[in-house]
């Protein structure tokens, strides 16, 4: 039995094991649009990871909302260095935020994500029916990640959206979605 597991030990050293992912360089270029103009976000990342704070990033509807709070969005565009002979997509990224909305209003909460110069789009939704007056979450978790084609750099972009809809509700009563953050993590891979 001793030769057994010596001959395994043995064995075990000649298979190699598998590198750990390199850990990608990743900057958020811009956040930009409608809920949240340039300069009106606090960015932070960490190796794969990176967190953005919001400060304006709301859609309302009813009592003195204009016309066009309605409806927010706000880009987010990543750019990401790997080294030669890996690729990168965006695994997960996940909004938070705040509903308040009376009986008859509805809200959405859309993140879409597509590379630069690609038409392929995932998209998650989540829909608010009032009352409602509470914290909400969007996960974007993608069974299949969005992968940068191989030896091409190609910027990540993710665009969300809120929308209040007053629906049957009393127009003098303010109705609102507020995105206070989002988080997101990029994917490294061979090619």
């Amino acid at each position: 039995m001793l030769n057994t597991a010596a001959a395994l030990l043995a064995l075990s050293a000649l298979v190699p094991v598998e590198a750990e992912e390199p850990a990608p360089h990743i900057d958020v270029v811009t956040v930009n649009g409608s809920g949240c103009p340039a300069g009106d976000a606090d960015v932070t990342t960490d190796g794969r990871d990176f967190t953005i704070g919001y400060h304006t990033f709301l859609a309302r509807a009813g009592g003195d909302s204009s016309p066009t709070d309605f409806r927010k969005n706000c880009q987010v565009n990543i750019a990401v260095d790997v080294p030669d002979g890996y690729t990168y997509g965006l695994s997960r990224t996940t909004y938070t935020g705040y509903a308040h909305l009376h009986p008859g209003a509805t809200g959405l909460n859309r993140v879409s994500v597509y590379l630069q110069g690609s038409s392929a789009t995932d998209t998650v939704e989540r829909s608010f029916t009032g009352p409602v007056s509470a914290g909400w979450q969007t996960a974007y978790r993608p069974a299949d990640v969005l992968w940068a084609p191989c030896g091409t750099k190609r910027n990540i972009n993710i665009n969300a959206e809120l929308r209040v809809t007053l629906g049957s509700a009393d127009p003098d009563r303010l109705n609102f979605l507020i995105a206070e953050s989002s988080r997101g993590t990029v994917r490294v891979k061979r090619c």
